[in-house]
């Protein structure tokens, strides 16, 4: 788990209907004033990287002044990555929204912790009606370098081929704050696993969410996408209702949901999770037939 990271990194825990073709029919006249889009399993196709065509809307945005920004579950680890799937472009929102940082002007716009204690207690209640789990964690203290490795404990299988510190579970947590937290079940699937965590985790006292990758995480109290987009939304002067946005897993709940909520166009991709695709109104194609792509040109009329 050392060596370079790459820029592009193959999608992890994507559903069915990557590969089908939703027929738009008529989508209307309505425009977005800004396009917020998950990477994986959404904007990105399964080698983890953006296509000619799906590019090539997304510049058909920036040409008719609407921004395009990026919000993902990737930390700060993976900036590099992000950068290299927006283009350098805008801004890019990472850690479910806790890392917000403007591309083209390098500066960090939000960068929120969860304590260390905090985080303890929280896990404390999840393993209390879950059972044993295996952690990771993302240390909030590396945010500004952006290339602190990841805190791994033995037997944790973390997907992706980045820098990690394999610890055993009593070191995993540093002694500052931390980003988030990842935590695997060794007998629950990712849905239960979530849905025990939500019983006993108090909102106030951490967010707890899924990307699809076969784990949870939890982060500090009201990070959310939806919060983290709206860091975004400020900097351009864009309402929510103003926005068309794409997801396909749980996490993208929020944002998804604050944006139909005031009146904007959310949009699953076609293998969304099913708790995505009985939240957004609209469906498109799958993250491997240029979905966000497709809908771009159908809206824009290119």
């Amino acid at each position: 788990m050392t060596g370079q990271r790459p820029k592009a990194l193959a999608a992890y825990g994507v559903l069915a209907g990557a590969a089908q073709v939703v027929d738009l029919g008529d989508l209307g006249t309505w425009r977005p004033k800004l396009v917020a889009s998950d990477l994986d399993g959404t904007l990105l196709d399964s080698h983890g990287e953006i296509t000619a065509r799906t590019r090539a809307a997304m510049e058909a945005c920036w040409d008719a002044g609407i921004p395009v920004v990026g919000v993902t579950g990737r930390g700060p680890r993976l900036l590099d990555s992000v950068r290299h799937a927006l283009g350098d472009r805008g801004i890019g929102v990472l850690a479910q929204g806790g890392f917000v940082v403007d591309l083209e002007r390098d500066e960090v716009l939000r960068t929120v912790g969860l304590p260390r204690e905090q985080a303890m207690a929280v896990i404390e209640q999840i393993e209390s009606v879950a059972g044993e789990c295996i952690a990771a964690v993302e240390d909030a203290a590396e945010q500004a370098e952006a290339t602190g490795p990841l805190r791994v404990q033995h037997g944790f299988d973390w997907p992706y081929p980045e820098p990690a510190h394999l610890l055993p579970r009593h070191q995993v947590l540093p002694e500052g704050a931390v980003l988030k937290v990842f935590l695997r079940s060794p007998t629950l699937g990712q849905d239960e696993l979530l849905a025990r965590a939500k019983q006993v985790v108090d909102p106030r006292d951490a967010e707890v969410t899924h990307a699809g990758l076969g784990f949870i995480e939890v982060l500090p109290p009201g990070i959310t996408k939806a919060s983290g987009l709206a860091v975004a939304l400020e900097r351009y002067g864009v309402e929510f209702g103003d926005v068309l946005a794409f997801g396909d897993m749980p996490n993208d709940l929020p944002m998804l949901t604050a944006v139909t909520e005031a009146g904007g166009r959310a949009v699953a991709v076609a293998n969304a999770h099913p708790a995505v695709r009985a939240v957004a109104p609209e469906v498109t194609s799958g993250h491997d037939v240029d979905g966000v792509a497709r809908y771009l040109e159908a809206v824009l009329g290119v």
